[in-house]
């Protein structure tokens, strides 16, 4: 098992005896785990995104820590949630992303996910000017969202 692949069973076991919320201190756990804290970074910067349904809060100093909270929320609030946590660009892989975790949540059907990843992809983007893909994508991602929410 990789090291960044323990850490996050760590942090998801941690996630799970805390109901859904945990706050890790950088340095405690890269010191319990036998790795620098860049890796703790790195695992929670790379898994635990809000495309992915986590809320994330640091606090820097002598003291800090990082909030990590599962994201509790109704259909039409993740799906919200999602659409905020989009912005003005999406690349490819992220937007495969958010998909796959509405699909993991039960909030899209197997199908509805192929079709919007699909509709996302750099092949459906192909005529659209390199600068201008990731913006066309995170709109065309926001209307689905708010086409699922109605």
């Amino acid at each position: 098992m990789l090291i960044s692949d323990y850490i996050a069973k760590v942090i998801e076991e941690m996630l799970e005896d805390g109901g859904g919320k945990t706050e890790v201190k950088r340095n405690d756990l890269a010191s319990k785990l036998g790795c620098v804290p860049s890796q703790i970074n790195y695992v929670i910067t790379s898994r635990f995104t809000p495309e992915k349904g986590y809320i994330i809060e640091s606090r820097r100093g002598g003291g800090g820590y990082i909030r990590i909270v599962r994201a509790q929320m109704t259909r039409n609030e993740y799906l919200m949630h999602a659409f905020h946590a989009i912005g003005d660009e999406l690349d490819e892989r992220s937007g495969a992303a958010f998909v796959g975790n509405l699909f993991e949540r039960g909030l899209l059907s197997e199908r509805e996910a192929f079709l919007i990843k699909s509709a996302v992809s750099q092949a459906s983007l192909e005529r659209v000017p390199a600068e201008h893909k990731n913006n066309v994508r995170a709109d065309i991602m926001r209307h689905i969202i708010m086409t699922l929410m109605s």
